[in-house]
């Protein structure tokens, strides 16, 4: 009884079960068509040969690196955006949208530009073009995908913000949009007229131009807590640079973790890319399957941002602490299912893709590596850094996930590959490895007090 009367009353909780379902479940939906649509592109490209595969797989790790980059600095904004809307400070919560959204299309098309300028050079830090195949693929690819990230940035700013205020569902509709337009543009362009690879990266970037434009029109309704001003507005365009510093007090450290965490995956990658390229392909197969197993997880940990933002905000502290244990909790019981399924049936859903006896056999190994993993370290490896970034404790969060990628993630690939010759296999433990050190201190970090003492406002 003590320790529950810690806790408010049901009747005093900010949010009800009914208010958590309908935020929480047009998440999932969202994060579970996006994934859909990431393994129909691989079955897709599959069919173009193994060279295709390992380059849209080369590529897709090096473009996390920006989405989640851009996706950091979008939270950082929506963090800032859910704390003055829980404190009631409207036209703060206003102006923080429209400096994120300002500030996204101005870092997003300085990167856009670099990346498209430089491409080649980039794929061949990853690669050393001993498949001229799969090298100018990944050229092509990337070159045409970097096209997006401008409006890949608008995206996830808008969607960030509708997801500040509770309302997942403006979010859900819009990417069903973009992956309508995604999955249509693939099965028109890839092999109808022929583009292969080439066709893929451009059926991205006309998806992202046209859900960006649909969410950036929807974030100028008034009637909504928060928005944007009309663009005729005196001052519209110009920066304010202390909402610009408090959005980056949480979106940088949150960037720069995402980033050095895809960088160490680049390393990484480069360690795989002098594989076969049939466990190149198994690798890429494996990161689209197993995507699917965390779906669940994925659309929880967003709302983190919703709920432990506005509570933040409200000075609600033993609420903040109440909802990151439920959160959490309800992490770990939707994965549970999941991923024991994936570990029983990975070899039947690797051979829907066209790969060879020796690629399926890798790929089925380090998914059933993967699923025991997930089951126990998933969440708490990764659900309590939303909870923390929400919070606005996001140096300690960059600071222990930058350690363990290099020292564990990377550190330990490098052992096991080249030292103990576990290939594939290697890399994949090294990954969950990490999961586990990141797990023990981010739990010790929780059960703490010092993150709920991290408010920006």
């Amino acid at each position: 009884m003590l320790f529950r009367s810690k806790h408010p009353l049901p009747q005093e909780r900010t949010f009800s079960n009914q208010q958590l379902v309908h935020l929480i479940l047009p998440l999932i939906a969202e994060q579970l068509l996006a994934i859909l649509v990431g393994v129909v592109d691989t079955l897709m490209v599959s069919g173009v040969g193994e060279s295709a595969v390992a380059a849209v797989s080369m590529v897709d790790i090096l473009n996390i690196l920006f989405v989640q980059f851009f996706s950091a600095m979008c939270t950082g904004g929506a963090i800032v955006a859910a704390q003055y809307l829980g404190n009631k400070d409207y036209p703060n919560a206003c102006n923080a949208a429209k400096q994120l959204i300002l500030f996204t299309v101005l870092l997003s098309s300085a990167i856009s530009v670099a990346i498209i300028l430089l491409h080649r050079q980039v794929i061949g830090l990853m690669d050393d073009n001993s498949d001229p195949a799969v090298f100018e693929q990944a050229c092509t690819y990337l070159m045409i995908t970097a096209c997006s990230y401008p409006f890949l940035g608008i995206y996830n700013g808008c969607a960030g913000l509708m997801r500040s205020m509770g309302n997942s569902k403006t979010s859900m509709w819009t990417s069903i949009i973009m992956n309508i337009v995604n999955v249509g543009g693939n099965a028109l362009l890839i092999h109808p007229c022929g583009m292969g690879v080439a066709g893929a990266a451009t059926a991205t970037l006309l998806s992202r131009v046209v859900s960006s434009l649909v969410i950036l029109r929807l974030m100028f309704r008034d009637n909504q807590p928060i928005h944007l001003p009309p663009l005729h507005t005196k001052g519209f365009f110009r920066l304010d640079l202390s909402m610009i510093k408090r959005i980056f007090s949480l979106g940088l450290p949150s960037g720069i973790e995402t980033s050095l965490f895809q960088v160490g995956r680049v390393l990484i990658m480069g360690i795989i890319a002098t594989f076969p390229t049939a466990i190149r392909a198994a690798n890429g197969i494996g990161n689209s399957v197993s995507s699917l197993a965390v779906i669940p997880f994925s659309g929880i940990s967003l709302a983190t941002v919703t709920v432990i933002g506005q509570l933040i905000g409200a000075d609600k502290k033993d609420e903040a602490r109440y909802y990151a244990k439920k959160l959490l909790t309800l992490m770990y019981v939707s994965i549970f299912p999941l991923n024991v399924a994936l570990f029983f049936w990975a070899e039947p859903l690797v051979r829907m893709f066209n790969l060879t006896d020796a690629g399926i056999s890798v790929a089925v190994e380090v998914l059933r590596l993967f699923a025991v993993f997930t089951i126990f370290t998933y969440p708490s490896s990764f659900g309590t850094t939303g909870v923390l970034r929400a919070a606005g404790d996001v140096k300690y969060a960059m600071y222990v996930a930058i350690l363990s990628m290099l020292l564990v993630r990377v550190g330990m690939s490098y052992l096991l590959v080249y030292g103990f010759g576990l290939s594939l296999l290697g890399v994949w433990l090294s990954m969950c490895l990490d999961w586990v050190v990141r797990s023990i201190f981010f739990l010790i970090r929780l059960k703490g007090n010092a993150w709920l003492e991290k408010k920006v406002i």
